[in-house]
């Protein structure tokens, strides 16, 4: 697996040796580019420091793809005149000196293969994630004529973490001890063509940023007699310049580098704020541009002792459980977790399919995400998040049923349960009747989300145990109008599987064919049997996973089952649930803006997200935008109480509605520019629909009349969208209105629920928040059956506004599980959103 260590938060600075120690601030790319001439004397030095062994900066004497000719005199250089090379009279010499195109083009190309490869090291010494990739670099294709290496006419394939470097220098001319030596005008020509093709090759550009006049060279070439043959050739004494030059070489993303954003106009022409300038560039990262590979989302879910960390464990590495805990090391975050052996944190992994063929870090090519994208391209990518199985961490069962918006939940029940449950209880718990099998089952049936369950520790299990465990499970399935499938292993051990066996592929692939032809996979749940410590079953469940059916791709229209889920017009174009947060680094903000950028984690709702394109996040508190108060410390909204309680019989015919016209304050909404792109670690410049990544921003300076300028960061929360604003029909961005309330369907009768005016927790799309019940009531489902009824719930939201969506899956708990696992809740719908 890729190193923890392949990280740097503060990788070495791309500063250039010309410049003098109290002007390295200032960073070789700033300002225009524009190619400074001049001589050497100008710059007040003799020679360079010596090439660093380490960093973004290379010293090269040359980049010819051949000999150098012979120069009887450089000034650069202290020789004698008649020691430097060829003597003047010595013909022979002379035309072995002369600059003749080899006779194979071999040596031509392995030098250009070094010379490229060296280049992308002193890339990557730049870049803040220095990561490996099983991709070879591609050498550009060498003519059989001169020995330039020609123009490039366009850009490889860019390498995977090239995205994120800061670029690399490279000063030709100089020896490695910073000898200012120089080469004829010509030949630098040839070795800046050699590096615009070597950098080509990598997906990245060069831009020169000085050539200096270091001295005076001379040289002597063979001219031919013109007109008659008989006569020798001429000596022509030839006299030119020494130039050195500094060229930049950066990677080829949509955020260029470049500082011509003068006559770009801020998007909204307010005075007083600092606007984010768009990037001039429309060329997507060479490469990749947005992943297609269909991407699978699974997330592990189970009760403790279940085997979900040995079983992903097993999956991704290929390594058998030594019954000890060995297959999931390499999951474990924390130090009490391998002490205890119980998961309190979510591990997430990655594993490439491609027809039968597995790829994962049993691979031997294999070291990190990326070779996976490598390998699996135009095959399948599951994505799987592991979730801790006590009740004490049942924050993380939730946030991966909720947060990550699964495909599919597999969840994990031990073939032994019957035998251990009264112990494993007794353990976790006060009291020993909670049933925490039954816990998990009920709520992943009650989620719409399809489901498949993998008996783990076959081999503990006794016939008797198994019989009752499956009892248990078979009856709750169908309790819940499903239909299981059992799938069944041969006995044989299968460690270290590089693809999927016959058998287990045709096994699963039947079972598919029902599904697609039936009522599809909601109503189907197949149940595999395995054993991490034989490997039994281990070659089915990689099948079921590279088989499982993909839902179809998320779209703004909402899915409520009812007849007042009529579009609203605030609908953005694009929605980004944030799951998570991290700080960006200064290096990728080109903006003028001074303030820090972040990083948000989480996936696409709907539409799609590019770099350099304008967003806004939110919701944040009235007056908390741009402070880091906790949302559990900040007062209920003014806008938000007393309200709600004529909701309920005011929405008849709407979705969206409002007590009174909305007042949305400056900083509820900061606007911002995404600067990167990560799709499962996979440096992209676009994110699409249904697909799981991080994305970097940077946000704007905001003044108004009541507020200073600020460049405080906006304090994101887990819980918060980001989102494309959408636009009315004059071409005005209509400003997203954010919830304080809404009312859900539940299928539960309405005395079930807790009374009116209760303090429960809601949990929505990312978001787990306070909330009052308002008002709960029992009615008939409209076009439906008499018997069939429903429960229409309206909460009021206590301390913050936050986005909700029509058709998202809520969960409703109260303070206090009757059973102690907390897991009890009640599944419904959103159907009505209050603003």
């Amino acid at each position: 697996m890729a190193s923890v260590f392949t990280y740097d938060p503060d990788p070495p600075r791309v500063s250039s040796p010309w410049i003098q120690a109290d002007d390295a601030d200032s960073s070789p790319g700033s300002g225009a580019a524009v190619t400074q001439t001049g001589l050497l004397s100008e710059y007040g030095v003799t020679r360079l420091e010596a090439e660093p062994q380490t960093g973004p900066i290379e010293y090269k004497l040359h980049l010819l793809l051949r000999s150098r000719r012979s120069y009887v005199y450089m000034s650069t250089v202290r020789q004698k005149r008649d020691k430097l090379h060829a003597q003047p009279g010595d013909i022979a010499a002379l035309y072995s000196a002369s600059p003749t195109p080899s006779s194979s083009s071999q040596p031509r190309q392995e030098r250009l293969q070094r010379l490229t490869t060296q280049l992308l090291w002193r890339l990557q010494q730049s870049s803040p994630y220095h990561a490996s990739s099983s991709r070879e670099v591609r050498i550009p294709k060498l003519s059989d004529g001169k020995g330039d290496a020609g123009s490039p006419d366009a850009h490889g394939t860019q390498m995977p973490g090239l995205e994120e470097s800061q670029g690399a220098l490279y000063e030709i001319g100089v020896a490695d001890d910073g000898t200012l030596v120089g080469l004829s005008r010509d030949e630098l020509d040839e070795s800046i063509a050699t590096l615009k093709n070597m950098a080509a090759s990598l997906g990245c550009g060069v831009t020169v940023l000085r050539m200096v006049i270091v001295g005076d060279c001379e040289w002597i070439e063979i001219a031919e007699p013109e007109g008659n043959a008989a006569r020798k050739p001429v000596q022509v004494t030839k006299q030119d310049k020494l130039w050195v030059a500094e060229a930049l070489i950066t990677p080829n993303t949509e955020v260029q580098r470049s500082k011509s954003l003068q006559d770009v106009k801020s998007h909204d022409g307010s005075d007083g704020a600092t606007s984010l300038q768009p990037s001039t560039s429309t060329t997507a990262p060479p490469g990749h541009a947005k992943s297609t590979t269909p991407q699978l989302r699974v997330t592990l879910t189970g009760p403790i002792a279940s085997g979900k960390s040995s079983l992903l464990g097993t999956l991704s590495t290929g390594t058998l459980d030594n019954g000890r805990g060995k297959s999931r090391l390499s999951l474990l975050k924390h130090r009490h977790e391998m002490a205890s052996g119980m998961t309190s944190s979510i591990a997430q992994e990655l594993i490439g399919y491609k027809e039968r063929l597995i790829f994962n870090f049993s691979h031997r090519n294999i070291e990190s995400w990326l070779d996976i994208h490598d390998y699996a391209s135009n095959g399948r990518l599951v994505f799987m998040s592991d979730s801790g199985g006590h009740p004490r961490y049942r924050h993380t069962v939730f946030r991966g049923l909720m947060n990550w918006a699964p495909h599919w939940m597999v969840l994990c029940i031990a073939a032994d349960d019957a035998e251990v449950t009264h112990d494993m209880a007794s353990m976790v718990m006060d009291s020993a009747d909670t049933d925490l099998v039954k816990a998990h089952l009920d709520l992943s049936l009650k989620l719409d989300v399809p489901l498949a369950i993998v008996i783990t520790k076959l081999d503990l299990a006794s016939k008797a145990s198994l019989q009752k465990t499956m009892t248990k499970i078979l009856a709750a399935i169908r309790d819940a109008k499903r239909v299981p499938k059992l799938l069944q292993p041969d006995q044989q051990p299968q460690e270290q599987l590089a693809q999927i066996p016959q058998a287990d592929w045709d096994k699963v692939q039947n079972w598919v064919g029902m599904v697609d032809q039936q009522e599809g996979p909601l109503k189907h749940v197949p149940i595999v049997f395995t054993s991490v410590l034989k490997g039994v079953g281990v070659g089915l469940v990689h099948a079921l996973l590279a088989s499982l059916p993909l839902p179809e791709a998320p779209t703004t229209t909402p899915q409520t089952g009812s007849t007042d889920s009529k579009g609203h017009p605030e609908q953005p174009e694009g929605l980004f649930y944030i799951d998570d947060t991290f700080n960006l680094p200064r290096s990728f903000d080109d903006s003028p803006s001074s303030a820090d950028g972040v990083i948000v984690s989480g996936h696409v709702r709907f539409g799609s997200f590019s770099v350099g394109q304008t967003i806004v996040v939110g919701p944040f508190s009235t007056g908390h935008g741009r402070v880091s108060a906790s949302e559990d410390q900040s007062s209920p909204d003014e806008r938000g109480s007393p309200m709600l309680n004529a909701v309920a019989t005011g929405h008849a015919g709407i979705s969206r509605s409002y007590d009174t016209p909305p007042v949305i304050a400056a900083d509820e909404w900061p606007r911002g520019r995404i600067v990167s792109i990560r799709n499962l670690r996979l440096p992209v410049g676009t994110l699409e629909a249904g697909q799981v990544g991080s994305i970097g921003v940077v946000f704007e300076q905001v003044q108004t009349e009541l507020m200073p300028l600020k460049t405080e960061t906006p304090q994101i929360r887990r819980g918060m969208v980001m989102a494309t604003p959408p636009v009315d029909a004059l071409g005005s961005e209509v400003t997203l209105q954010a919830a304080r309330g809404f009312t859900a369907e539940f299928d539960e009768d309405a005395a079930e629920f807790p009374p009116l005016g209760s303090t429960v927790n809601v949990l929505f799309g990312c978001v787990r928040t306070a909330a009052r019940i308002i008002d709960a009531s029992t009615q008939r489902r409209e076009t439906a059956t008499a018997s069939d009824r429903v429960t229409k719930v309206t909460v009021e939201l206590i301390h913050s506004r936050k986005w909700a969506e029509l058709g998202t899956s809520v969960i409703i708990m109260g303070n206090g599980s009757q059973d102690g696992s907390g897991l009890q809740g009640f599944v419904g719908k959103i159907t009505h959103v209050v603003s």
